[in-house]
């Protein structure tokens, strides 16, 4: 019988709110075959080895709430399992720094809460929070943007002893002088900013490297993504999109033979549409030349639900911190981190890395 794994939750939004109601989708119906997920078992891990024992959020409607709760606090837009449906949990949801972690465009709707609390005050609370509540690996999905507020989880990581998965695209575990600091207390990190399971950059980046593989030259290329829940809304504030916009291209580029020159691709979030909700869509063109010099394009347009599309590799993510701290293996989970993220620190293709992985969960 494997160990329980204990997460917390960093920034409780639609993302931790589709992957805690799919779990429970799947408890409640434990017929229907577990889709939506890259592997059933881990080294013996599923899906419902995971406990969520606590949260840290900013949001008026989310602090202080037991977790069940918070999960479906405005903004939150999921609700694929009714609220009164949802197990109560002894879980909360604690103050989190709120630092970079809220927008311009998005203060109105979190609404954060009013603290006098210094930085370091609320530290030494989280660092209580998750000694009493055994917390072995913090997930965090705040806000794109949220720079100085990673840092400050990475930190508490560092100072607790507690893996680290970082879905957003602020830069820790693919960051030279944040990896030797994990690797040097030998503590697991996996990141940066997670792939959706079929979402519009693993697309691309396949797309592209077939058109690569396959001998063709690549002129230019663009991915336009829109939404309408508050990660778009967050994501029209420029200036939060400078770490966004790297990840997402140079997932692209790293499967090119050449790289495209700055000019020539083009690869980022662009609107926020209200009424689309939690639904995501892609808009990606390839053009190149083939034998002769002859010209060929491509487009593709993908919609998708974005937190679905999350889950499934969080929930990987989690397993293979869990194996990482019962193999004492400390800093970047490399095989992990090239295979669900965006931004490794050591970019491969999908097929290299997904072997790696394998290979890591083996043992070898």
């Amino acid at each position: 019988m494997v160990d329980r794994i204990k997460v917390g939750l960093v920034g409780i939004g639609n993302c931790f709110s589709g992957l805690i109601q799919g779990i429970e989708y799947y408890r409640k119906n434990p017929s229907q075959e577990v889709t939506g997920i890259i592997h059933d078992k881990l080294a013996g891990y599923g899906i419902h080895d995971i406990d969520f024992v606590c949260g840290f959020d900013v949001g008026e409607t989310k602090v202080g709430k037991p977790l069940n709760e918070a999960i479906y606090g405005y903004p939150n837009m999921v609700d694929w399992i009714s609220k009164n449906d949802m197990p109560k949990t002894d879980a909360k949801v604690y103050e989190s720094p709120l630092l970079d972690g809220v927008g311009i465009w998005v203060e109105n709707r979190v609404k954060p809460i009013s603290s006098t609390k210094t930085t370091e005050q609320i530290a030494d609370e989280v660092k209580q929070v998750i000694k009493d509540s055994g917390v072995e690996i913090i997930v965090s999905y705040l806000p794109v943007g949220s720079d100085k507020v990673t840092e400050f989880w990475a930190q508490i990581c560092l100072d607790t002893n507690t893996a680290f998965v970082n879905c957003i695209p602020s830069f820790i575990a693919s960051d030279e002088k944040w990896a030797k600091k994990f690797e040097e207390k030998n503590i697991p990190c996996i990141g940066d900013d997670i792939k959706g399971q079929v979402g519009a950059t693993i697309v691309h980046r396949t797309l592209a490297k077939l058109c690569n593989d396959r001998g063709t030259k690549i002129e230019k290329t663009y991915q336009i993504n829109v939404g309408g829940n508050t990660d778009f809304l967050n994501m029209k504030e420029q200036d939060r999109l400078v770490s966004k916009k790297i990840s997402k291209t140079e997932s692209v580029q790293s499967q090119l033979n050449e790289r495209l020159d700055d000019d020539q691709i083009y690869v980022g979030p662009s609107d926020f549409i209200p009424f689309l909700g939690n639904t995501k869509l892609m808009f990606m063109r390839i053009e190149g030349r083939q034998w002769a010099n002859i010209p060929y394009n491509m487009e593709v347009r993908l919609e998708v639900d974005d937190k679905a599309n999350s889950a499934g590799i969080v929930i990987d993510a989690i397993r293979l911190a869990k194996i990482a701290l019962d193999r004492g293996i400390g800093g970047p989970i490399k095989p992990a981190s090239a295979y669900l993220m965006k931004h490794p620190i050591e970019q491969t293709s999908d097929i290299a890395a997904k072997t790696a992985c394998e290979k890591f969960v083996a043992g070898q």
